[in-house]
């Protein structure tokens, strides 16, 4: 009896090539678009490409003759996804609500609607890869590897994802390049063989991010304060030899601390590392947001991209935010690891360690590290393989 797999085909080029590997190797696939946008109390809707993604998908399983139907997941979007966004904004925090996605919705939500249709598995059109072996006791681990193309790697937004999960799901084309898989799509004539990859919010496409918090958010005249490079505060953090706690910590500064240069419309609209959206220009080099205080309302920037309030080597994840993609991998209070890391998508993996404390996990780096964000994520890493993840305190 054939296994059965249902594809979330998104209308673009990787999940139509994965739904075509997998009945070509044999699965009985059914194709399900996911429709997680039609909210018109927060109108993108010039912005949202969906209509046009679910007639390409619909094509596509035409063409490949497989089942297609269109499911609504927008009201458990709304309050898994949308609702965490602003009120992590509205916090002073930055999400990631791609890897957010994935664990609510792709890998939550979708998955179980799958298995209540019959599946064995669920398939995306991940650049990743899953391996597998026994453990001593015999029990099977499922490991996350990172996609043969290191340009399109996406390990990175599965990193939330459980073993659970992991026992559920294929990645068909997490062992090709992004060239072969269109190559293969064009083979086929495809519609979705030369279509241009998705860009912005997960399933909600590309916007302008502080008009669409605007919507939610009130915007707030405030503040733009630049802080000059040599505030005392930087000297003192290199003299002082600190524990992991401390040198987690965000630089703290106060009004009095640099000039007043500009306004801005709501400190919960921008970002640490931010460049564009300022407003404020007359400097030798570009302005950074170094930091945010949305109780004060105040931006505090700095000048040029290497500014020291943009350097740490050090962060905190709570114990509660942090997520082991391999269990059996945690470590005891007490215990050090060393691996790779990375803060964002496509930073290249930086040479790192984990320090297991009661509370948290602490990482260090070798080198100072730009733009260290609350609210994002860190992953971690064994050369090729996704250990575990957490959010940035």
């Amino acid at each position: 009896m054939k296994k059965r797999v249902v594809v979330g085909l998104s209308g673009g080029v990787d999940s139509s090539v994965a739904a075509y590997l997998l009945k070509k190797s044999g699965y009985e696939v059914i194709a399900l678009f996911m429709k997680n946008w039609h909210d018109d109390s927060v109108t993108i809707s010039k912005e949202c490409p969906w209509l046009e993604d679910s007639n390409d998908a619909m094509l596509v399983a035409e063409k490949l003759g497989i089942p297609f139907q269109t499911i609504d997941l927008s009201l458990q979007y709304k309050e898994k996804i949308v609702k965490y966004m602003f009120k992590e904004y509205e916090e002073g925090r930055t999400p990631n609500p791609d890897i957010l996605c994935n664990r609510e919705i792709k890998f939550d939500v979708f998955l179980n609607i799958a298995i209540s249709l019959g599946a064995d598995y669920i398939a995306t059109g991940h650049y990743c890869q899953k391996k597998t072996f026994e453990s001593k006791s015999g029990q099977k681990i499922y490991r996350l590897i990172s996609g043969f193309d290191k340009t399109k790697d996406q390990s990175y937004f599965l990193c939330q994802l459980t073993q659970k999960q992991l026992s559920k799901v294929l990645f068909p084309i997490g062992h090709l390049k992004k060239k072969e898989v269109r190559l293969i799509a064009k083979k086929l004539d495809l519609i979705t063989a030369d279509k241009k990859d998705s860009q912005g919010l997960c399933f909600i496409g590309k916007v302008n991010l502080p008009d669409f918090l605007q919507q939610k958010l009130n915007c707030k005249e405030g503040q733009i304060i630049k802080i000059p490079k040599h505030h005392p505060t930087y000297k003192k953090n290199k003299l002082e030899s600190r524990s992991f706690e401390k040198k987690s910590k965000k630089f703290i500064y106060e009004p009095s601390d640099g000039l007043v240069i500009g306004k801005h419309n709501g400190a919960h609209f921008y970002t640490i590392g931010q460049r564009k959206g300022l407003g404020v220009g007359g400097f030798n080099d570009p302005l950074f947001v170094i930091d945010i205080d949305v109780n004060k309302n105040i931006i505090y920037v700095g000048e040029g991209k290497s500014h020291p309030g943009l350097f740490r080597d050090t962060l905190r994840v709570n114990s509660k935010d942090t997520n082991w993609v391999r269990p059996d991998c945690k470590l005891e209070v007490g215990d050090s690891l060393e691996v790779s890391a990375r803060i964002r998508y496509r930073q290249p993996l930086q040479k790192s360690t984990l320090h297991r404390t009661k509370k948290a996990l602490y990482i260090t780096f070798d080198k100072f590290q730009s733009s260290i964000t609350p609210g994002q994520f860190v992953a971690w890493y064994e050369k090729e393989e996704l250990l575990g993840s957490g959010i940035i305190a």
